[in-house]
């Protein structure tokens, strides 16, 4: 059940009837009917993995609520390590294990020595990096003292499995969501037309965007050895384009969906191929992991070795975006993707401009030549990296960029599937950007059409996105990041 299907279109009607229009008036019954309809998205999605999701949330709910109630220190971080050992214990285990097996049985093969030792047959839980996550900021800030547990366990449970944001994010902190759930909701009109606004681009960004874009990302990297340089560089460009429109597509659809039942969740985009730096990317690009990540392990580690100076500071950055590439899944290019963009940030760190931010063309329609080539120096950088995160090893990346880097990419590309497609799909790209752009100091891209647009210009226009958008619906791929 993806939410540019028929099957979510369906159920989410369903359910927005049933929350607003029956069991409005009961704070409880509303949230228990949150909940249900939480678990109900979720097995169907994959029925197996609920009683998983059910025995997380209770285990930790019980956690928050007795290291509140014990006075003992010690007894306290016992209780915080059994949700820190359940959830990277958990994460290592479905994610993790058959990578570290397979990696051990390979390094010591290289000196002559055959362990042999076993993988399993696992199935790794949709969302479980998304909702582990939320379970164990959890734990931390009640042993931290920074939120005090909720006694209510359906809150809680709603929580942990809130269906528009479970499958891939944003992930958001208890301390930010749970009083929502605790506080009676009322229909607020303009904040349902602004979150329809959000799910109409999200959509348009994944269907029109995203999905032309696969079309020709996969082909030509399926093909790569056939195919000259140039088509190459168009791929590794389209995916670029592809993985920000499939993924902030899903999260405008979140917090559309979100906000149409009276929830207001993390912000996960704020125009990230905007950026002028790889700092200010990363400030900007799934923005509720990195502020996770920042808080965590950054911050206690940047602590923990400020006294290495400029060196310390490079250790936490590298170890935190280590941890970034490998919460993606169980591959080494994952870990090299993360590792390149810690390394990115080494000139920023030297010339102590890492945390500078300056927003750019503000008040203008157009940026300095400046500004606009550090955002296409920004973006390069992305998208270059992006060739190892598409890649199935490091081995075939490296192979992709010995073509790459060749003189075929001064040649004429050649363009599968078929030169319509690319046009549709670069003709999409250009329109999502200039929509973005106009839209960048909003909190989503198509916020000021209701106070800068004339009412038949705006209907206009959004005709125009359905439109387009069921013109090219039916292919229903999956959202990258359901993967991770």
């Amino acid at each position: 059940m993806i939410f540019n299907s028929i099957t979510f279109l369906i159920f989410f009607a369903s359910f927005f009837v049933l929350y607003w229009f029956v069991f409005n008036k009961n704070l409880k019954l509303q949230n228990l009917l949150l909940l249900a309809g939480c678990y109900v998205f979720y097995g169907w999605v994959d029925w197996r993995f609920l009683p998983l999701l059910i025995g997380i949330s209770a285990l930790n709910f019980f956690l928050g609520v007795y290291i509140q109630r014990t006075t003992n220190p010690k007894i306290k971080k016992l209780l915080l390590s059994i949700g820190l050992i359940q959830g990277m214990g958990g994460l290592f285990f479905f994610k993790y294990y058959n990578f570290f097996i397979s990696s051990f049985n390979d390094a010591f093969h290289l000196v002559n020595v055959n362990l042999n030792l076993q993988s399993l047959h696992i199935i790794v839980p949709l969302g479980i990096s998304f909702f582990t996550f939320r379970t164990i900021s959890y734990v931390i800030d009640v042993y931290n003292e920074k939120y005090e547990p909720t006694s209510n366990w359906i809150d809680f449970f709603a929580y942990v499995a809130f269906f528009p944001s479970l499958l891939s994010g944003p992930i958001d902190k208890a301390r930010s969501f749970i009083p929502q759930l605790e506080k009676k909701r009322l229909f607020d009109h303009d904040q349902a037309v602004d979150g329809l606004r959000q799910i109409l681009w999200g959509l348009f960004k994944k269907v029109v965007v995203a999905d032309n874009c696969a079309a020709i990302t996969n082909h030509i990297f399926n093909n790569y050895l056939e195919l000259p340089a140039s088509s190459l560089l168009m791929a590794s460009f389209f995916y670029a384009v592809q993985i920000y429109a499939d993924f902030s597509g899903y999260s405008d659809m979140a917090i559309g969906f979100s906000r149409l039942i009276g929830f207001n969740i993390t912000r996960n985009f704020d125009f990230p191929y905007f950026a002028q730096n790889i700092a200010q990317f990363w400030r900007k690009w799934h923005i509720s992991l990195t502020s996770w990540l920042t808080e965590y392990v950054f911050t206690p580690l940047s602590i923990a070795f400020r006294d290495y100076g400029k060196f310390g500071l490079f250790l936490a950055i590298l170890i935190n975006f280590t941890l970034v590439g490998l919460w993606h899944g169980a591959s080494w290019t994952y870990v090299l993707f993360g590792v390149l963009h810690g390394c990115y940030f080494i000139p920023l760190i030297v010339n102590g401009t890492m945390n500078k931010t300056k927003k750019i063309a503000k008040g203008k329609l157009f940026p300095t030549g400046r500004e606009f080539l550090n955002v296409l120096g920004t973006f390069v950088l992305v998208m270059l990296t992006l060739i190892i995160f598409r890649s199935e090893t490091i081995g075939q990346a490296m192979h992709y960029y010995s073509r790459f880097f060749s003189m075929s990419i001064f040649s004429l590309p050649l363009i599968p599937p078929s030169k319509l497609i690319a046009s549709i799909a670069f003709s999409s790209i250009v329109f999502m950007f200039c929509i973005e752009w106009l839209g960048r100091e909003q909190q989503h891209a198509l916020e000021q059409i209701s106070t800068k647009w004339s009412a038949p210009a705006r209907w206009a226009f959004y005709y125009c996105i359905a439109i387009t958008i069921f013109i090219f619906a039916g292919s229903n791929q999956q959202f990258i990041y359901f993967q991770f």
